[in-house]
């Protein structure tokens, strides 16, 4: 099932994809010695059942190429790659390259990024319509791309100029609002992020950890104040309110059911990333095949 080809909507793109996903910054690496690491962890998470990764870290096509040389139907794609700082005529012609040895493989995710993480970020709606049009002129279609849209007008761009939206750091919330928005048939695959632990107190330590850098980001914040959220729970690392409603936290029945939660909101795929006190680029192969377990 790992062929997202054609346009004539996302249908062929949501089966390719399945309903779960793996959402890893440690699986894009710029250091060639850990090529055939990735290769290896890549082709474990194909044969745990796990139908696409999503490559954290602002990725572009290249960094998909390995891990798709070493598997046979996964779907990688980009989650998210900023438009800031890969031009649109050298992501398509890399796009292209790709899809002569390996088609359907690939799934492109574009970004605005942030202000804070940017230099030349300047009127990011606009620069994202730009980006698309430079894709459309060089021939990548927009059923093989996604934009990770938080906001109304991104997501309406996401149904009109793609094949659909990976929103990153939302709500359960959030989904059924984007869900009404895209409609029906295009991919809705948002992220979430998954603590095995059982206790509150460390599994709320360990979420805060990652938290702390999104709250210093408006795109995530001003979101968040739009689901019912204040600036109190943004405070000391983040409220257990807003911790519990961004992170996936406890025993096996309570984080599927959180997963499950997406999709009984409108998602086609959940992308779940695992949040532990390890480094931010380990690949936590044994959480994976426990997650893998718990979602069969």
């Amino acid at each position: 099932m790992g062929d997202v080809t054609g346009t004539d909507g996302a249908g062929p793109l949501k089966e390719a994809v399945g309903r779960h996903g793996i959402w890893s910054v440690g699986l894009r690496s710029e250091d060639p010695a850990r090529r055939g690491e990735l290769a290896d962890a890549a082709a474990e998470l194909e044969e745990l059942g796990f139908d696409a990764v999503w490559l954290g870290g602002s990725p572009t096509v290249r960094h998909a190429v390995p891990l798709i040389e070493a598997t046979s139907r996964l779907v990688v794609a980009t989650g998210i790659q900023s438009i800031w700082q890969y031009e649109a005529a050298g992501t398509a012609a890399a796009f292209g390259e790709l899809e002569k040895g390996r088609p359907g493989r690939f799934l492109l995710g574009l970004g605005v990024s942030h202000a804070r993480m940017t230099e030349q970020y300047r009127r990011p709606y606009s620069a994202m319509v730009d980006y698309l049009d430079a894709l459309d002129a060089a021939g990548v279609p927009a059923g093989r791309r996604v934009l990770a849209a938080l906001g109304p007008k991104m997501l309406e761009l996401s149904r009109d100029r793609a094949a659909g939206s990976h929103p990153y750091l939302m709500t359960v919330e959030h989904t059924a609002v984007a869900r009404e928005i895209l409609g029906a048939a295009p991919l809705l695959a948002p992220e979430t992020k998954v603590v095995l632990d059982t206790d509150p107190d460390r599994a709320r330590t360990t979420a805060r950890g990652t938290l702390a850098l999104y709250l210093t980001l408006p795109n995530y914040t001003n979101s968040l104040l739009r689901f019912g959220f204040t600036e109190d729970d943004f405070a000391d690392g983040g409220s257990d309110r807003l911790v519990d409603a961004l992170f996936a936290w406890g025993d096996d029945d309570r984080i599927r059911e959180r997963i499950e939660a997406f999709h009984a909101a409108g998602a086609d795929h959940v992308a779940v990333q695992v949040v532990d006190a390890g480094p931010r680029d380990a690949l936590p192969r044994a959480a994976w095949r426990r997650l893998a377990e718990l979602l069969r």
